[in-house]
């Protein structure tokens, strides 16, 4: 019995150790050495701080791409989803308002060519990053805001679109922040 008192009293010390000192102490460490020195990637503009590339902002605007809808209004704080499933009445009419928002402005669309993930948030509320089909819907919109060529306002797209991680890990996106940053410092 004393045998086994001792080795988990060792063990717990190494452990306590390992994973309260020296993990923490070397997370911190690569977090010094990554984009933003560990405090994120921020978007400035102008000398000014506008956003975090992680975090996602409300886009209401009709000149601007919008982004994801959130379920905490973008409140880095409260992070989470709605929790609400697909069969709840109150979910369907949040989701039934943005398809009628998204048609408001993009009359060219139908129902079916709406990407789910303009009318659903998710899960953290926060995401920053919306498809390249997601984009392409709203071109001809913010074109017509802004009185730009929709070749050009296309370009700006795919040039804003990140590849999936080595080829093959994840779908392309495109930060939502960054390309609304570029699409104003468009003449």
């Amino acid at each position: 019995m004393k045998t086994y008192l001792i080795q988990a009293i060792r063990l717990t010390v190494v452990l306590t150790v390992l994973l309260c000192v020296i993990y923490p102490v070397f997370i911190a460490f690569a977090g010094k050495l990554s984009k933003g020195a560990g405090d994120g990637e921020t978007i400035v503009v102008n000398g000014k701080i506008v956003g975090y590339a992680a975090v996602g902002q409300s886009f209401t605007k009709p000149q601007y791409f919008w982004g994801r809808p959130s379920a905490v209004g973008y409140n880095a704080a409260g992070s989470g989803g709605s929790n609400k499933g697909p069969s709840n009445p109150d979910y369907l009419k949040d989701v039934a308002k943005r398809i009628d928002t998204l048609l408001k402005y993009h009359p060219y669309l139908k129902r079916s060519d709406i990407p789910a993930e303009m009318v659903t948030a998710s899960g953290s509320g926060l995401d920053p990053d919306i498809s390249p089909d997601a984009a392409q819907i709203q071109i001809k919109r913010i074109a017509a805001y802004r009185k730009l060529d929709e070749e050009r306002v296309a370009q700006l797209v795919k040039s804003h679109t990140e590849a999936p991680l080595l080829g093959m890990f994840g779908p392309a996106k495109i930060n939502v922040l960054k390309l609304n940053v570029a699409l104003d410092e468009l003449k």
